[in-house]
């Protein structure tokens, strides 16, 4: 999903993100992985439209590595795939 440009646009996507985030734990509660979905949604909205959720999930991942690689996977980040191209391209010349 690409970013919105307009901000009014941007702002009610970032609204939505939040929104799809506090309501996981009721989602949470019906049968199946929806509330993963829920949680993985907002969160890539989040992501996408406030610089803030960006540095705080920045340096998360530079705190626990194993975790923020995870979450990249989970969230099907574009930094993840180049990340892992350049590592197996590393890899391979070694």
């Amino acid at each position: 999903m690409s970013r919105p440009r307009n901000p009014a646009l941007r702002t009610a996507a970032l609204s939505l993100g939040a929104l799809l985030i506090l309501v996981t734990p009721l989602v949470a509660l019906l049968p199946g992985p929806v509330g993963i979905f829920t949680f993985a949604g907002g969160a890539g909205l989040v992501l996408q439209n406030s610089r803030w959720a960006k540095y705080q999930f920045a340096r998360g991942k530079r705190r626990f590595p194993r975790t923020g690689r995870l979450a990249d996977r989970a969230l099907r980040r574009a930094s993840a795939r180049r990340r892992r191209a350049r590592e197996q391209a590393a890899a391979s010349v070694d």
